[in-house]
């Protein structure tokens, strides 16, 4: 027996170890991206949790009282877009609000008290985004 065929046995097994290291690899890089990004809905979740309570009227549920609703429909929007600027009335299209003038007035007093609250910035006049 030459050196050669010694070589073939270990040289197939390193062969197909390599090949699953490789694999594990990718699905290391895989199941980090998923954590990371699972990690940012979490926080995102924790924070519009937060800001509905603070934001809810004094001895009401949160979960049941229709502004509170309405603040998290309006969080939630900016989570899924956390780098577009809506305008009121955009926001009302985007989540399937009546855009009567009351409403979108209404609507614009929750995105000024969502942007002193801190959650939100105002990049423009009457622009809010999501504070990154």
């Amino acid at each position: 027996m030459n050196v050669s065929e010694l070589l073939a046995g270990p040289q197939a097994q390193q062969d197909e170890t390599s090949a699953r290291a490789a694999e594990l690899r990718s699905q290391i890089e895989h199941l980090t991206a998923a954590l990371s990004e699972t990690e940012a809905r979490l926080t995102d979740l924790a924070t519009t949790r937060k800001v509905i309570t603070e934001l809810a009227p004094a001895g009401t549920d949160p979960d049941a009282s229709e502004a509170s609703t309405a603040y998290q429909a309006i969080v939630n929007a900016f989570n899924q877009h956390p780098d577009q600027e809506f305008r009121a009335r955009e926001l009302h299209k985007l989540l399937g609000m009546p855009t009567d003038e009351a409403s979108v007035n209404i609507t614009r007093s929750r995105l000024g008290r969502l942007t002193r609250q801190g959650f939100l910035t105002q990049p423009g006049r009457g622009r809010y985004q999501k504070r990154t």
